[in-house]
């Protein structure tokens, strides 16, 4: 059996966040199912809850999502139907059809998706469905939540005298109307309604010349009300009929009353399943919001929590547009008891508060915000020491209610406890209470219970370390500026950077030396040594962090390239396969070629069908059969293969292209040299060279030894 105190649901601010889960709720007993809601006393009755909420959440955003819930309570109804000879009202049977129908909807919609939602189902299995609740009132009221006019043989027989005198009034009402107003008896407004009568609005000097009942006068007297003698009559039945009326639909609704009033118990059942699906549902809706999940739930001693959050850090940083911080953390028997450690405002007691909350949340039947790998078991008692307790009431200081929560502990804790507990031994001398806290430890560690505390004394730190079945942790902080990362560091104590903290606020540096003198040597060494461990393994994991980032980039390169080889030995095996087969064409190509020659020469027919039958047959005796899908797979392949290489053949030969065109370009012009007397020349489109004998003007007269000519110097160039 669960045993939660009250004090302990407000110290992880459980209220707080069944506020938020209630704010969900479609109905006001669905927000007061959600604020009384507390841990169930058994994992067999929180499982099928946990299970019930991860269906919902699915549900949310699915196709086919669960029809609505919601419904008008039938409490004072349910009440009313306890009382024996009560009559419900028109409206208490509108309320009920509604929850009667809703039910039938729900009960329909998972029994149609059971393979879906297989826990709601379960639930839905247990609640009988009785249609003759719903035949029967509908049999009484319509559509629009009023009685019918078929509800009772007698109902009808009223009704319709009443519509037929109804309708005599008005006849006649209009006859004295008309016959008045031509006497110019009546005012300008000729009628109205008084007591639910339509009167007629006469001029009060001729109030004796109109026969009829008065039934009021306005403020100033001049206008008398007055009903007609030729309707009173009838508005007399009219009278009758309605409380006849009256009365029948009174002895419906009894009628009524009486057949569902055996009904009550299970109405009673059809409302508490609504509750119970409403405060199903504001958990889901809770759930998405947060980023929720349902973790591994296990009947061994563990808790293993896998990028936790806080939920109530989470929204608020959520609205804020602000980074929340996850936590991991782990509890088994082996390693049952963790001390953290470290300097304030680094993220110990939200850790500690998170590890608490997310607990209750589960064994309240919630799906928290964490890995889904993670893994949660059941505690009996989670038991919480946390924040200032001071109580002026109680004439408590801090301390002595500290004293008095640790007694409690002692007599309440056991193997199935979970104990959280923030500032361990603070409120007294250090040395002394350090001591008290350190025995506190011992006997928790003694009695197998899982704990977490925090604490900046070195001798819980020291013990934690030297229990085997224990553990230190701390909050990680930049050791160059001091400020919280917010991440749990399990195995090793922290410093609380008590001098270092005080000289970054400006503290001047000769008191923080005049304060270090005073403390023990071996106490400022020993927290020294822890801080400079600290440093180092800030260190450490930069250096880790680089080379497994680093070793990730190379994973990641080497599985590209892999990736890349395996592309290229298929474009490869494609390739070769579309050269075979081209090759092959080619082949068959040069024998066709042949034959075709040979054919030229001789003329012989025969042969040439003959050898062309042979070739067929050849070609034909090489292919394998292949099924016709396999075959469109095969020539689909090669298609791509042909399109690839064709677009790779294409970029080459406008490549070639290109270059042919280039070199078919005349050569870039030479320089020009300035010819004179005796250079050795050739034409520019000749290879015979001469030598200039004169030059005139722009030509020049070339010996080639056998004989000279007349040539322009344009047209020359030096050898």
């Amino acid at each position: 059996m669960v045993k939660i105190d009250k004090k302990t649901l407000q110290d992880l601010e459980f209220p707080a966040v069944l506020e938020q889960v209630a704010e969900y709720c479609i109905t006001v007993p669905g927000k007061e199912r959600i604020a009384a809601l507390t841990p169930f006393e058994d994992l067999a009755d929180v499982i099928p809850q946990l299970q019930a909420v991860k269906e919902f959440t699915a549900s949310l955003g699915s196709d086919a999502p669960i029809p609505n819930h919601g419904f008008d309570p039938i409490f004072k109804e349910l009440k009313l139907l306890g009382i024996e000879n009560s009559t419900l009202e028109i409206s208490s049977f509108r309320r009920i059809l509604q929850i009667v129908e809703t039910i039938q909807v729900l009960l329909k919609f998972f029994k149609k998706y059971q393979e879906f939602y297989i826990q709601l189902n379960h639930f839905s299995e247990a609640i009988f469905y009785h249609p003759e609740i719903a035949t029967q009132i509908h049999a009484v009221f319509d559509k629009y939540g009023e009685v019918k006019d078929e509800a009772s043989p007698q109902l009808g027989i009223i009704r319709r005298r009443l519509n037929s005198v109804k309708g005599q009034i008005n006849s006649s009402f209009t006859k004295a109307l008309t016959k008045y107003a031509s006497s110019d008896y009546l005012d300008e407004i000729r009628e109205t309604v008084v007591e639910n009568r339509r009167v007629l609005a006469v001029k009060a000097m001729h109030r004796r010349k109109v026969k009829g009942t008065v039934l009021g006068t306005s403020k100033t007297g001049r206008i008398v009300y007055m009903e007609p003698q030729e309707t009173f009559e009838f508005t007399t039945e009219l009278s009758n009929l309605v409380y006849e009326e009256s009365e029948e639909v009174k002895r419906i609704l009894k009628e009524l009353t009486e057949f569902v009033r055996p009904f009550k118990e299970l109405l009673t059942e059809y409302q508490e399943y609504l509750i119970a699906t409403d405060a199903t549902y504001s958990k889901a809706k809770y759930a998405v919001s947060i980023n929720a999940v349902l973790p591994i739930i296990t009947k061994e001693r563990r808790l293993h929590l896998i990028d936790a959050f806080h939920p109530l850090l989470y929204i608020s940083n959520t609205k804020r547009k602000e980074k929340t911080y996850s936590q991991s953390i782990s509890l088994v028997h082996e390693d049952r008891i963790i001390v953290i450690s470290g300097p304030n405002a680094g993220g110990k007691s939200i850790t500690l508060k998170t590890v608490g909350l997310l607990q209750m949340l589960l064994q309240s039947g919630m799906l928290i915000p964490v890995d889904p790998q993670s893994e949660l078991c059941f505690f009996d008692r989670i038991l919480t020491d946390i924040g200032d307790n001071q109580s002026i009431e109680n004439h408590l200081s801090t301390y002595s209610y500290r004293l008095k929560k640790m007694n409690q502990f002692l007599k309440k804790c056991n193997n199935k406890t979970l104990f959280l507990i923030d500032e361990f031994g603070t409120g007294s001398d250090p040395e002394l209470g350090g001591a008290l806290a350190e025995s506190f430890l011992e006997v928790f560690y003694e009695r197998e219970a899982f704990g977490i505390i925090t604490t900046h004394y070195a001798n819980l730190k020291l013990l934690a370390s030297e229990l085997p079945n224990a553990s230190n942790a701390n909050m990680l902080f930049d050791s160059g500026t001091l400020e919280p990362l917010y991440k749990l560091y399990l195995g090793e104590a922290g410093s609380s950077f008590t001098f270092e903290v005080a000289q970054k606020n400006g503290i001047p540096y000769s008191l923080i030396n005049k304060a270090k003198k005073k403390v023990a040597r071996g106490k400022i060494r020993f927290d020294k040594s822890i801080a400079d461990l600290q440093k180092e393994r800030a260190k450490l994991r930069r250096t880790s962090e680089t080379l497994e980032s680093s070793a990730d980039k190379a994973k990641k390169e080497e599985q590209q390239l892999k990736e890349i080889n395996i592309k290229l030995q298929d474009k490869l095996e494609n390739y070769q396969e579309l050269y075979d087969s081209n090759q092959k064409l080619l082949s068959i190509g040069k024998k066709f070629d042949t034959l075709s020659d040979r054919y030229h020469n001789n003329k012989k027919k025969k042969s040439l069908l003959d050898e062309l039958f042979k070739m067929v047959l050849v070609e034909n005796s090489k292919r394998k059969k292949i099924a016709p899908k396999q075959k469109q797979k095969v020539k689909a392949k090669e298609r791509i293969t042909e399109q690839e290489v064709e677009k790779k053949v294409k970029v080459i030969r406008e490549r070639k292209q290109k270059e042919k065109a280039e070199l078919k370009k005349a050569p870039p012009p030479k320089p020009k040299v300035t010819l004179k007397i005796g250079d050795r020349v050739r034409m520019l489109d000749g290879k015979a060279i001469g030598t200039i004998d004169t030059i005139e003007k722009k030509k020049a007269i070339v010996n080639y030894g056998m004989f000279t000519t007349n040539v322009s110097l344009e047209a020359l160039e030096k050898v």
